[in-house]
């Protein structure tokens, strides 16, 4: 729905039920226009208009439904909403889950948000660096404009130094020095390729276990951190990444995975194909 299909009406008569269909269905509206934000000082109703049909610019409303009260119906003023971007609009919805929510946002422009049935996407990343990457691009995808399903994010964070704790060696081994992970016993990383002093157990993927094993010529004690081998077996569309995609992404019943270093348009495609047909 986009705004210029919904106008805002100061009126003076009371917003019952009644009052609406006896002052709205002597109305002419706009050719464009499919729903009316009726205000009275603090108290706002929604009602949808089924005009008459004609050529003419203005048309008379023919009938008039319904779809909130002034006790159904809250007012939301937010400058940073878009509110022309579903995902925007199911975040809003979320917070007022038994309202009609009527929203003021960028550039002043009006819309409202009623009985949005949102889903849920689970994204699943290591941190750090936090917050993490893939989590800064689901954001940036979901405020794009592009993806036009009811999206409400879930983020799970996959904290390699936490994973240190279970370490039973004398030191540990991460996959990069950029990281910047610490830990209570000394600390190793993979991309140094370095002189190993100490027994140690590698955190990583399972890409970092075959790495170690070609440069050490040995296995290696290992807790795998892999978000893809993470994910739940509970139905929840998922969103991880992996370094075994090279580009695009790839759909495997309720999981979407890009590439290590995806980028915004990679993780776009990949939710739109992940929710694709869910409506």
């Amino acid at each position: 729905m986009h705004c210029k299909d919904v106008s805002l009406h100061e009126v003076s008569f009371p917003l019952t039920a009644k009052s609406i269909s006896e002052n709205v269905g002597r109305w002419e509206v706009y050719v464009r226009t499919e729903y009316i934000i009726l205000r009275n000082e603090d108290d706002l109703a929604v009602v949808r208009v089924i005009k008459e049909g004609s050529r003419d610019l203005f048309q008379a409303v023919g009938k008039v439904e319904i779809v909130s009260l002034p006790n159904e119906t809250v007012y939301v003023k937010d400058p940073n909403a878009d509110v022309l971007n579903t995902p925007a609009l199911a975040l809003i919805q979320e917070m007022h889950p038994d309202k009609t929510v009527v929203i003021e946002g960028m550039f002043s422009h009006i819309n409202f948000v009623s009985g949005l049935k949102r889903s849920k996407l689970r994204v699943i990343d290591n941190i750090p660096p936090a917050p993490s990457k893939l989590r800064v691009l689901v954001d940036r995808a979901l405020s794009s404009g592009f993806i036009d399903h009811p999206i409400i994010p879930e983020y799970v964070d996959v904290d390699l130094s936490d994973k240190a704790e279970d370490v039973a060696t004398e030191a540990v081994m991460f996959p990069c020095r950029v990281s910047g992970l610490t830990a209570d016993i000394p600390v190793y990383f993979l991309d140094d390729a370095p002189e190993l002093k100490h027994d140690v157990t590698l955190v990583g993927c399972n890409l970092s276990n075959r790495i170690f094993t070609s440069v050490y010529g040995r296995d290696v004690p290992f807790i795998n951190v892999c978000p893809a081998d993470a994910v739940p077996d509970d139905g929840v569309r998922t969103i991880v990444k992996c370094c075994k995609v090279k580009d695009g992404h790839i759909i495997n019943g309720n999981i979407a995975t890009v590439p290590w270093g995806a980028t915004v348009p990679e993780v776009v495609d990949a939710i739109n194909e992940l929710f694709r047909g869910s409506e």
